[in-house]
């Protein structure tokens, strides 16, 4: 791996230039076990070093630990960095447990006052809608949201996890610079409508879990057997007892692909992702999170993996083929929206 930085990509019409791949930094907090938080600073300037722009996070990321994790960092890069943050999943005060989706006027301003002191910024770049409440109209929503930007809070707005319909709808308030949705060889729903929507309104799309939770690069493959037990992975049907022994299976085609290239699973599957932006005219961004350096240095070198006509017809079935849902719960998601 060189130490050339990755090419760049705008977000939205008006947004900033970001590099062609942004960084997942939800693990190093939240949900993937324990980190070492030594190994992910190094990770962050790793990144930062080879063109690795755009740092993406949430509230709900360990209840606000990520962001204050990543705040001296940011702070250091200011100039450098694009910090994308979220709203939407509320911590209900009888069960830290649990989380509800919140897209309600006063809770927006009170979500964008902590996230703005966690991080210890003066404004946010990227402000996401982290899930969609459909008691609460999008318009009304991103209304709010629009405030924040006059307001000087924020910067450009993002959406996460809604339809193409919801997306032409928030556009028609304020522009949308970015949608985030999860998108991969193992997940491809949002090709049916988010995808055309967002390149007829010129949004780029900013694919989360592009590496399936780490399911596609060989690292697990049953979370049951492989995973610590404080692992999110373990509650998801895709990567447990049956689900997981049929997936598996699945990795074959993108094998071989990665051999012809002499690449890794992982580089297949980011350079299929990144590829899309060919496929549909459009820009994307992928973030796959990692908290090593080495990972960073692997995902970025996708970049320059080319996919042949023919590579991308052995990887196109994998997708319908996929065993179990993405989540326990798809409420959580726009899937039933669609």
């Amino acid at each position: 791996m060189t130490d050339s930085t990755i090419p760049t990509a705008r977000l939205g019409a008006d947004g900033p230039e970001v590099g062609v791949q942004g960084l997942g930094c939800m693990g190093m907090s939240f949900a993937y076990g324990p980190a070492d938080a030594g190994e992910s600073r190094a990770t962050l300037e790793r990144a930062l070093e080879l063109g690795v722009t755009l740092y993406d996070t949430a509230d709900a990321y360990g209840a606000g630990e990520n962001e204050r994790f990543l705040s001296p960092f940011f702070k250091a890069h200011r100039d450098e960095v694009v910090i994308a943050t979220k709203f939407a999943l509320a911590v209900p005060p009888d069960d830290p447990t649990r989380r509800i989706i919140r897209n309600d006027p006063p809770y927006i301003r009170q979500a964008v006052e902590a996230s703005l002191k966690r991080l210890d910024v003066d404004v946010i770049d990227l402000y996401y809608m982290h899930r969609r409440d459909v008691n609460v109209p999008i318009e009304e929503t991103v209304g709010v949201m629009a405030e924040l930007v006059r307001e000087g809070k924020v910067k450009h707005l993002g959406l996460s996890e809604v339809t193409g319909t919801e997306l032409r709808a928030a556009q028609g308030v304020h522009p949308i610079a970015a949608v985030q949705s999860e998108w991969s060889l193992f997940s491809r729903d949002i090709e049916s409508g988010v995808v055309p929507t967002a390149r007829d309104l010129g949004i780029t799309l900013v694919p989360y879990s592009p590496l399936g939770r780490g399911f596609l690069t060989g690292s697990f493959a049953n979370a049951d057997k492989d995973l610590t037990a404080g692992d999110f992975r373990r509650q998801q049907p895709r990567f447990t007892g049956e689900n997981a022994a049929a997936n598996v299976a699945l990795l074959d085609p993108i094998r071989t692909v990665a051999e012809a290239h002499g690449a890794s699973l992982g580089q297949v599957a980011l350079a299929w992702v990144q590829q899309q932006s060919q496929v549909h005219d459009l820009p994307v961004i992928p973030i796959p999170g990692t908290r090593k350096a080495s990972r960073v240095e692997e995902n970025v070198g996708a970049v320059t993996v080319e996919l042949t006509a023919e590579e991308l017809a052995l990887l196109e079935p994998i997708a319908q083929k996929v065993a179990g849902d993405r989540y326990a719960d798809m409420t959580f998601t726009s899937a039933g929206r669609e």
